[in-house]
């Protein structure tokens, strides 16, 4: 009977560990991440079970006229004076095991479009962005990396 009870207990506590391991594995993606181009800088934090990720920083914050950059291309005019620092980009990322993140969509500022989009991560400080439409087959990948956020003094 005690060797029942030592084995349960074990087991309970393996199911413990595997699954903190796997929390542990899907917050990888939260942070601060430079886009592949280097234009801008993306937060990723987790809300609930999904990620999303806000713009925090540009290369060229500024348009032409010396104003802080709005979405401009986007197909929805009432957003078309919406700053680009602050803007939500990447939306409702879900955990998918073996470091996939899927079943969310990419915002692109550049061309006003939103696409469909799975993440994956190479290691600790390197993901691969995949926006597309309709299957991943027909799509871009972006590599993005990851930087150290400066605490606040």
């Amino acid at each position: 009977m005690k060797k029942h009870l030592l084995l349960f207990a074990v087991i309970l506590l393996s199911g413990f560990a595997f699954q903190a391991s796997a929390q542990t594995q899907a917050d990888d993606i939260v942070g601060l991440w430079e886009t592949g181009s280097g234009k801008a800088r993306v937060n990723i934090i987790k809300s609930g079970n999904y990620y999303y990720g806000r713009i925090v920083w540009l290369k060229e914050p500024l348009n032409e006229e010396g104003k802080p950059k709005v979405d401009k291309n986007n197909p929805d005019e009432t957003k078309r004076t919406t700053p680009l620092l602050g803007y939500r980009m990447l939306s409702s990322f879900e955990y998918k095991g073996d470091n996939l993140w899927e079943d969310g969509t990419i915002y692109d500022p550049e061309s006003g479009s939103t696409y469909n989009c799975k993440i994956t991560m190479e290691d600790k400080n390197t993901m691969n962005i995949r926006g597309f439409i309709g299957i991943s087959a027909f799509g871009r990948t972006d590599v993005w990396k990851r930087l150290e956020m400066k605490k606040k003094k």
